[in-house]
């Protein structure tokens, strides 16, 4: 098993997953607001498998979507990290960088300062040479974090293949940032 990364910012820790998640993970899940630019809400069992895929994720890599927490009082938030995207997308093989956080807890620029110690992880220890995110059109939001952390927006608009064809939610853009320009961007601050 390769070594567990674990990243910690000024206000948060990014960890592995840990069973008691679980309930608060299915409740942000199944908030409407939360789950506003996916399909569907997701069932307990169905967000519970989630928090298994990422566990799994981590153990074989040392890297994932980890589970996002308060350092203060260690409270679960959400999850940030970065991961292997599915095959059936098509700009695979590639790491995505990821987020989802509770209601309570936006717009305290939390997603970001987890999803900038994550881009750390993917640039300056593993040394990949790119990371994309992705999102339906219509996630503004999303798009605003990705582009504060330095992401461009890719031409490709593509139908996601794990959503609906007749869904509203179908077409998505793609962002993606690479080593050098996270590098030029970390330089200048």
């Amino acid at each position: 098993m390769p070594e567990l990364i674990q990243p910690i910012t000024e206000r948060l820790q990014l960890r592995q997953w840990r069973e008691e998640d679980k309930p608060a993970f299915a409740e942000l899940n199944a908030d409407p607001r939360v789950m506003e630019f996916f399909p569907a809400l997701l069932t307990r069992q169905e967000s519970d498998a989630g928090v298994d895929r990422c566990k799994v994720h981590i153990e074989k890599y040392g890297w994932g979507f980890w589970a996002l927490a308060l350092r203060e009082t260690g409270k679960f938030i959400g999850f940030v990290g970065i991961k292997n995207v599915t095959d059936d997308l098509p700009f695979a093989p590639a790491v995505e960088i990821g987020w989802r956080l509770a209601h309570p807890f936006w717009g305290k620029g939390y997603a970001s300062e987890a999803a900038r110690a994550s881009l750390e992880v993917a640039f300056n220890t593993l040394h990949l040479t790119e990371v994309v995110s992705f999102t339906s059109l219509q996630n503004i939001r999303s798009q605003r974090v990705m582009e504060r952390l330095g992401m461009r927006r890719d031409s490709l608009v593509f139908a996601h293949p794990q959503v609906p064809a007749e869904s509203p939610l179908l077409q998505h853009c793609l962002y993606r940032i690479s080593a050098n320009a996270w590098e030029k961007m970390c330089a200048t601050k």
